[in-house]
């Protein structure tokens, strides 16, 4: 079945894509624009806002997103997006697809019911990756094996088993990162504490200390770790070890690596340190974790 960029938007009751194609499409819309499945889509559709306001609604949720929230709807439950009544333009990115069973551990705590989820806005710092990634799902999605085409339209179907992956791949990162952001600081957080939360987001395995990440934000040992409890009430090495002990989670969830590995690429110095860390924080051994697919 042929899938026309203008068969995707602006109807009464917009088609979806059938299940096995992956689409990908850029748009700027003013006010009026709606798109309306009452009996919802066939494919997951993922939608990342740039800016302006879009309301998106599927069955009984209602979900009003702007630049940097990021959000998939899943199929089979009625939807309906347009732009906000309280914006004059909604500029997005979408995908339709199906989504990788290794995505599930990822997006299942965002879950917000009706087949919503929602990561909520990436922070400023990692928009500009998350923009690249769609713009290479964009061009992979035209992938041919030369270079690529790049028509004044931004939407693209890709047909073969290549584009198909290549598109996909490039999909993952960008909901990789927005997954692993940091969430946003509450109103008023200093923004060097903001600084210091993101590079222990970033790589929580990595041997962080007081000194070395009140040194990346130009701040005393002592000053920055005031500052960082006053701000977020928790000192910084809590925050690290909170954010490592997430880290172990997803590892756990979506890796084979033995307790040993990844207690090692979380930045803990035993196995027996970690287990009985993670223990205190989820209330079971690793590896029971593990055997429960992480439903804590």
């Amino acid at each position: 079945m042929p899938v026309r960029a203008e068969g995707l938007t602006e109807t009464a009751a917009d088609p979806s894509p059938p299940p096995g194609l992956v689409v990908v499409g850029r748009f700027e819309r003013e006010t009026g624009y709606a798109v309306d499945r009452p009996t919802g889509s066939d494919s997951w559709l993922v939608i990342w806002t740039t800016a302006g306001a879009g309301l998106l609604r599927q069955g009984r949720t209602e979900l009003p997103v702007g630049p940097g929230d990021f959000a998939l709807l899943a199929p089979g439950v009625p939807q309906r997006y347009a732009v906000s009544p309280s914006a004059a333009t909604w500029e997005f990115w979408w995908a339709h697809c199906q989504v990788r069973p290794a995505w599930t551990p990822w997006i299942r705590p965002y879950d917000a019911g009706d087949g919503v989820h929602t990561t909520g806005p990436v922070p400023e710092l990692l928009r500009g990756r998350v923009e690249s990634a769609f713009r290479r799902m964009l061009d992979d999605a035209r992938w041919t094996g030369g270079e690529p085409v790049r028509p004044a339209e931004e939407v693209a179907v890709a047909h073969s088993a290549v584009a198909r992956e290549l598109a996909l791949c490039a999909l993952e990162e960008a909901l990789l990162l927005a997954a692993a952001a940091p969430s946003p600081a509450p109103p008023g957080v200093d923004e060097r504490v903001q600084r210091a939360q993101t590079l222990i987001a970033a790589d929580p395995g990595a041997p962080h200390t007081v000194a070395s990440l009140a040194g990346a934000v130009a701040l005393s040992p002592s000053r920055f770790a005031h500052l960082f409890t006053e701000h977020l009430g928790l000192s910084p090495m809590r925050a690290l070890r909170e954010a490592r002990l997430r880290h172990a989670a997803r590892l756990l969830e979506t890796t084979d690596l033995t307790a040993e590995r990844v207690a090692a690429a979380s930045g803990f110095a035993s196995a027996f340190h970690f287990s009985r860390a993670f223990r205190e924080r989820y209330g079971v051994p690793p590896g029971a974790y593990r055997g429960s697919g992480g439903r804590r």
